[in-house]
């Protein structure tokens, strides 16, 4: 038998590698930002993330092979796992900084809500895979499916942890739209929302109202509760067009923007590489998004198109409100930017979600050949 003709060569074949030759092409600069980030220095961050992603990336391409129609047989159990993994947070979960959001399982400290914003989408998709057309608003229908966003964003809340909430809320609710349920109800969802804010502001931690406050007026404490945004402006408006050059970043290597390698690395790299760094990261990442858009439309079934848009608006997500924080166009949230920002959990989300689209990609060709 042709070795190059092999079963497994034909499969590899079918998968998208120009895609996956631009996610290295992002993780790669992401490791150049995090040597930066320590100094010009491998440790701490560059070469165990290096390391990290050369692994996830054997994980992605792994879970691209995997038939579609799997995971519509795995959405209910990986669903359950990660609500009760989200309890066991609650109730033994590591706490960092204030929030309890990891858990220890032996070879790394797992934050079970990550992961759960795979599982909403690929848990919706398949609910609303086998509902009858016109029967997507029915209060039988939408009831559940609202619960079941519900459950882990109220665990995720209790940690807290508002941008992952926010997050989960998101990827289901874009499901929800995609499935086809009334514009109307998502109108009064909106006006229901803003009735219930006065309730929701109570409801917060006091550093979270504080994020929202510095949101809307920055300088009212530039050396206190602001100083993060603050810091991140200057570092990215001093980067002008071409940046400060590699390694030469002063916000960062001297110890003015905090966090520097995972919530605001987009600052670091703009400060040092400048605006068309800035253009690299996103055209590279918008083509990503490009791609997982067609990927979908060219789905072979409802499953597959919910759960393929599900996962790129969840990508988008990340993206948007990483770069809308740390410009000042929204409040601080813990999003670290995907594939760049320090960070095992969230760059496992993020590759277990590229694995998954990749899959669909893989499967949208064997039924074409």
């Amino acid at each position: 038998m042709d070795l190059l003709n092999g079963p497994w060569q034909r499969e590899l074949a079918r998968l998208p590698w120009g895609v996956v030759l631009m996610v290295v092409a992002i993780a790669g600069f992401g490791l150049v930002v995090l040597y930066s980030a320590a100094g010009g220095a491998l440790d701490p961050w560059a070469l165990k993330q290096g390391v990290r992603f050369a692994i996830l990336l054997g994980m992605a391409l792994a879970l691209a092979l995997v038939p579609p129609e799997r995971w519509l047989a795995w959405a209910w159990p990986i669903y359950g796992i990660l609500l009760v993994a989200l309890l066991g947070v609650e109730l033994a979960g590591a706490v960092r900084g204030g929030s309890q959001r990891w858990l220890n399982i032996g070879v790394m400290q797992l934050q079970p809500s990550e992961l759960m914003k795979i599982g909403i989408v690929l848990v919706m998709a398949r609910y609303y895979h086998f509902v009858p057309k016109g029967y997507e608003s029915k209060p039988d229908v939408l009831l559940p499916a609202l619960a079941l966003i519900a459950m882990p964003a109220a665990l995720v809340m209790l940690q807290p942890d508002l941008g992952t909430a926010l997050s989960i809320v998101f990827g289901g609710v874009v499901v929800l739209f995609l499935a086809g349920v009334r514009l109307w109800l998502f109108g009064a969802a909106a006006a229901a929302m803003a009735a219930m804010l006065p309730i929701a502001w109570s409801m917060l931690h006091d550093y979270q109202r504080k994020r929202v406050l510095i949101f809307l007026d920055p300088e009212s404490d530039p050396r206190g509760a602001g100083y993060h945004i603050t810091q991140s402006k200057i570092a990215i408006g001093s980067g002008g067009l071409s940046g400060k050059g590699f390694l030469n970043g002063t916000q960062s290597h001297l110890d003015y923007l905090p966090e520097l390698h995972t919530d605001f690395a987009f600052a670091t790299m703009a400060e040092e590489w400048g605006l068309l760094g800035g253009l690299y990261v996103i055209i590279l990442y918008g083509c990503v998004l490009a791609w997982g858009i067609r990927t979908a439309m060219n789905a072979g079934s409802q499953f597959q198109r919910l759960l393929c848009v599900g996962l790129v608006a969840t990508l988008f997500f990340y993206l948007a409100i990483n770069m809308m924080m740390v410009m000042g166009l929204a409040p601080v949230v813990g999003i670290p930017l995907p594939l760049i920002s320090w960070g095992g959990s969230a760059m496992m989300t993020v590759m277990i979600l590229l694995g998954l689209v990749m899959g669909i990609a893989r499967a949208n060709r064997l039924r074409l050949d």
